[in-house]
């Protein structure tokens, strides 16, 4: 379990409540490619109550929603190798849409301390996205034809959870600096983890997009951390790498640094990379609850 600590003793402990939320997602298929194959994902999960039937006069006076249990951040990009990357990208969000829907009980496991389930639940919700891939290639007869990566984040307060397939990405941006949450299953990391190419030369290198690991391929390895996000003004920030070839970390620090809403800043770091060429499809997602502004 790795994480990155944000906490200060002036902005922590605060949780956001809905209306402090400010989420945002885009997709667009680039300059380039005629399908876009990604899909991205921006919920908020609720125990909420049906009421089928009553004497009360007056439902809208009670707490039918309840409070939020969590909030999910998430982007797939279809392998573009695959005959029909877009398809298996759909079916990894449709899957973990329906996994989160019916596992309520793994949020509430969180708050009593029990991290352990909870990163068995969402390691066990992406190996259930894999195994719905593989079955689609399997009823199409074109087993390996379906492969997506996938970058789901859970927000269960105080913690965000991260589960990472592939090369999409997930950071934070706090205290004016920005964290990279994941690290890329490539061909190339796993060359500069080895100590065999520099990181400087990944980038540059054919392998940099060549994936290590991804569902509905041969190779799936779900890797699950967390991130502390009690510190109000951090902004989370979900991408495909459509966004990563054209636009460096640097630059999207810059660009987070303006204070802008979720929607400006992805709206901006959309333009960017079209403005470069937008070779790739691009997803992106932000989620941030802003400093209140003192009374």
């Amino acid at each position: 379990m790795t994480g990155v600590d944000t906490r200060s003793s002036l902005t922590r402990d605060v949780r956001p409540d809905d209306v402090d939320l400010d989420l945002f997602g885009i997709t667009h298929p680039g300059r380039q490619r005629a399908e876009n194959q990604d899909h991205f994902l921006v919920a908020r999960v609720y125990p909420q109550i049906h009421v089928d039937g009553t004497s009360l006069p007056d439902l809208t006076s009670l707490p039918l929603r309840g409070r939020r249990l969590g909030t999910v951040l998430l982007v797939a990009d279809g392998v573009g190798g695959a005959k029909d990357g877009g398809t298996a990208a759909r079916l990894a969000t449709e899957s973990i849409t329906r996994y989160v829907a019916d596992s309520f009980r793994a949020y509430h496991a969180v708050g009593v301390g029990k991290d352990d389930e909870f990163f068995a639940a969402l390691t066990d919700a992406a190996l259930k996205a894999h195994d719905a891939i593989r079955a689609e290639a399997v009823a199409r007869g074109d087993e390996g034809g379906l492969a997506t990566t996938l970058t789901l984040g859970i927000g269960v307060w105080p913690w965000l959870y991260v589960v990472q397939i592939g090369d999409s990405r997930a950071y934070i941006f706090t205290h004016g600096e920005l964290h990279q949450i994941t690290r890329d299953q490539t061909v190339a990391q796993g060359l500069v983890d080895q100590g065999v190419l520099k990181p400087e030369f990944a980038v540059r290198s054919p392998y940099a997009h060549v994936l290590s690991s991804a569902l509905g391929s041969s190779e799936a390895e779900p890797v699950v951390s967390r991130v502390d996000v009690t510190e109000r003004g951090c902004i989370l920030l979900f991408c495909t790498d459509g966004l990563t070839k054209h636009v460096s970390n640097d630059e999207i620090a810059q660009q987070c640094a303006r204070g802008a809403s979720a929607e400006q800043l992805g709206r901006q770091l959309l333009q960017m990379a079209l403005d470069r060429g937008g070779s790739d499809n691009i997803s992106i997602v932000i989620a941030q609850a802003p400093l209140k502004s003192a009374d």
